[in-house]
């Protein structure tokens, strides 16, 4: 990781203005803290969305990271979409340039923001950009990003000093300037957890902007539970109500008017994939199989919302 940015990554800070929008739900402190120390040089502004966790996240603020500028606790649990536009309409009270979406476990390197502004300066069209995720229980980085090759989806590898224009971004991490999200409009809400940030991705392509995975950005990042080890290789594992909303929320994508057909087919074989590998080889099949079962149903009727 690049601890000092170059001229160019420092001019690209110049005259801007980010934002953190931190969501959270049962968050490790330690972990949170590790994650806003690592941070709070690299933002202006910081704020944390609390999904009506136990932990009283408010005193914890004002006792161990009083250079949070606001904590946001939400009554109820709205899900990803709805904490992050809290955040977002937050952000934009206090003039922000851009928003920084982050997860409450992420870790970025000292440059992180830097590296994505400076990706951004160079792209007027650019709708995000994300930095390259390194899970720390991996033994291998692989690139998260990826590209529509046909009907297969394909990772791009990295290198350093290398952007790509990628299919979607993962939403922690993702840099966004704020004339985009007036352009390309706020999360789904409704959806709650899992393909929001790839919805958003796609809208933001259907109103001609692209999206920017950039390498030099780097960040830690844990996707998932502990991995199964299966034949092997290192698979991530979700519990079954995740695989619930993953299914669900995929089908209700795929009938989307601005998700291409080529779009739909490459990622619905790969869902068919992962609920077969679920049922085959993951932790509590039974569990996984009723939960991809009442997904499919759940999307294809279009069900939305935040109960399973």
């Amino acid at each position: 990781m690049n601890a000092n940015p170059s001229t160019a990554v420092a001019a690209a800070c110049q005259g801007v203005s980010v934002a953190a929008v931190i969501v959270t739900f049962q968050p490790d402190c330690d972990a949170l803290l590790a994650q806003i120390e690592a941070l709070r040089p690299q933002v202006a502004h910081m704020v944390i969305v609390d999904n009506a966790s136990t932990v009283d996240l408010p005193a914890w603020r004002r006792e161990a990271v009083p250079q949070v500028d606001a904590v946001l606790r939400m009554e109820r649990n709205l899900g990803i979409g709805g904490a992050q536009n809290r955040g977002i309409d937050w952000a934009r009270a206090q003039g922000a340039s851009h928003v920084l979406l982050m997860d409450q476990d992420s870790v970025p390197a000292a440059d992180m923001v830097a590296q994505l502004l400076a990706a951004l300066q160079e792209r007027p069209d650019a709708g995000a950009a994300g930095p390259l995720h390194a899970d720390p229980r991996q033994p291998i980085a692989h690139s998260p990003f990826v590209w529509l090759d046909g009907l297969r989806f394909r990772r791009l590898p990295c290198t350093e000093g290398t952007v790509h224009v990628v299919d979607h971004l993962i939403a922690s991490g993702c840099l966004i300037p704020m004339p985009v999200l007036e352009q390309v409009g706020a999360m789904r809400e409704d959806w709650f957890i899992d393909f929001v940030d790839v919805e958003w991705s796609l809208r933001a392509r259907a109103a001609r902007r692209v999206l920017l995975g950039v390498c030099a950005a780097r960040m830690a990042h844990a996707l998932g539970g502990p991995p199964i080890v299966f034949m092997g290789r290192r698979f991530l594992a979700y519990p079954a109500w995740r695989h619930y909303f993953q299914v669900r929320n995929a089908v209700l994508l795929y009938r989307q008017p601005f998700v291409p057909l080529r779009w739909s087919l490459a990622s619905a074989w790969r869902l068919l994939m992962k609920i077969g590998f679920n049922c085959v080889a993951g932790r509590s099949r039974w569990q996984h199989f009723k939960a991809s079962v009442r997904g499919l149903w759940d999307g294809a009727r279009g069900r939305v919302g935040a109960s399973w």
